[in-house]
């Protein structure tokens, strides 16, 4: 009686019943790599599969990776070379591809689900599906209320419906936020419709919902300058707001007072990621093409040319070459994309070192950050004059302009350059999971679910007023509900 009542545990399954449950898409690296270390049963081969697995985990991290996208979508070459900078262990490629997928969403820690995002003068956080604000509120930007002006400390902010928030952009005077549903909703300055609502008169002081994509599912949004850009689950992209440089991406420079879609997009196929910079935008598509449209200022459009393009055009040098883009992040004056065997590609202005080359000098086209082909890079960040690349080990690699400590090197001036990336000592600590920066500071969660920034804080836009700039990295908290 007492074995008929024996609980069931995961090691009695049979073992093609626990390779699917591996398999299953649910679980994070870290996950089977705890399995494989606590149990005998998926250290095995058990004979089911080649010998070059070495483990039933292995061979588990070996069928995930054929199933993602971005290792989907790369040739057999590409495969064979993104496995050997992962040390031919299926188990880092996974965390590698996972890692990617997360630098543009929430990432997995131990204290939960979170996202970090800087705006100008403010920082937006998502932790367990809520969404908190601190910083300056100018036109509302923050979410609660008109009577709000600064925000001290990570405040909760609250939406006119329940919901769960699980994307969120900022930018200079409106954010926007996508919840799990795929609603959107936007607050601040909407004068230039970027807010995606037609009312103009008077800035947007709490969330509201973007009416005109309420039966349209939404699961990432990116706020530029004057407009924003919305990625719906199918892959199509919405723009809205101000047009005069051909940002929003319809042929034209007519502004669009409410989310449209950019038609030649989705006759190319679906997109996976969207990037905005103060008046240009980026798209990658689900085959790793990198597509530019908008202000040719700076040449951070990427064609070697500074002309604007009213409608998305493919980078070609990244095509010529083979390619692929996992992701890209769009600086005020320079354009950082990620590659998807986890190289990084700088171009547009060289100013004091923000491509990452060792100089100045502009690039009117991608180039490869030599200097970092050793690393596994899993997100890139710009901003203005700075950029950084977090690798797949934790570590982040700065370089460009200090501006007022927001680049972290705590041995460096306000105003210094580091032309060439240099490893950022003050978070050697931590297992850093996701950055963002903004105008002069910066912020990142580690794996523990804890937030830092460092650099200008003269709005508190780091969480706390003690100080008006952080050099060392501070520790960010949530006011308690």
């Amino acid at each position: 009686m007492g074995d008929r009542l024996r609980s069931t545990t995961m090691e009695d399954l049979p073992t093609h019943l626990i390779l699917e449950i591996l398999t299953s898409g649910r679980l994070a690296v870290v996950d089977l790599i705890s399995l494989e270390l606590t149990s005998r049963t998926f250290r095995g081969t058990h004979g089911l599969f080649p010998k070059k697995f070495k483990s039933l985990v292995d061979y588990a991290a070996f069928q995930l990776c054929g199933l993602n996208p971005i290792y989907a979508s790369l040739n057999c070459n590409a495969q064979k070379e993104l496995l050997n900078r992962c040390s031919d262990n299926w188990k880092r490629l996974l965390r590698f591809l996972q890692a990617v997928e997360q630098s543009s969403d929430m990432v997995e820690t131990s204290a939960g689900n979170m996202q970090i995002r800087s705006g100008r003068y403010h920082t937006l956080l998502i932790n367990d599906s809520a969404a908190y604000s601190c910083g300056s509120s100018l036109c509302g930007v923050l979410g609660h209320g008109p009577e709000t002006t600064q925000i001290v400390e990570f405040t909760r902010i609250n939406f006119p419906v329940p919901v769960q928030v699980a994307q969120v952009s900022a930018s200079h005077n409106h954010a926007a936020f996508v919840t799990g549903s795929g609603q959107v909703f936007t607050c601040g300055d909407n004068s230039s419709y970027c807010c995606g609502h037609t009312d103009t008169r008077r800035p947007i002081f709490r969330p509201r919902m973007v009416e005109a994509l309420k039966n349209i599912s939404v699961k990432q949004v990116a706020a530029g300058l004057s407009f924003t850009m919305f990625l719906t689950r199918k892959g199509h992209v919405f723009t809205c707001g101000t047009n005069g440089h051909g940002q929003l991406g319809h042929g034209d420079t007519m502004d669009r007072p409410t989310p449209t879609c950019i038609e030649l997009l989705a006759s190319i196929g679906s997109v996976v990621q969207i990037n905005a910079g103060p008046t240009y935008a980026l798209a990658v598509s689900d085959d790793g093409t990198l597509y530019s449209f908008g202000s040719g200022t700076n040449f951070c459009l990427g064609h070697g040319e500074q002309q604007n393009e009213l409608q998305p055009r493919a980078i070609q040098s990244f095509r010529r070459k083979g390619i692929n883009v996992a992701r890209v992040s769009a600086g005020d004056e320079h354009v950082v994309a990620l590659d998807s065997t986890g190289y990084v590609h700088t171009w547009g202005k060289g100013y004091c070192g923000a491509l990452g080359h060792g100089d100045e000098i502009d690039k009117t086209t991608p180039s490869q950050l030599t200097s970092l082909k050793s690393q596994l890079a899993v997100q890139v960040c710009a901003s203005k004059r700075k950029t950084f690349v977090l690798v797949d080990d934790g570590s982040v690699y700065g370089f460009g302009w200090m501006g007022f400590g927001s680049l972290g090197f705590l041995d460096r001036g306000a105003s210094h350059k580091v032309l060439k990336p240099e490893i950022l000592e003050s978070l050697r600590s931590h297992h850093i999971s996701q950055i963002s920066t903004g105008l002069y500071h910066t912020v990142v969660v580690t794996n523990c679910g804890r937030v830092f920034g460092f650099g200008d804080n003269e709005r508190a836009q780091l969480g706390h007023d003690a100080v008006r700039r952080c050099l060392e990295p501070t520790e960010m908290f949530m006011v308690k509900s």
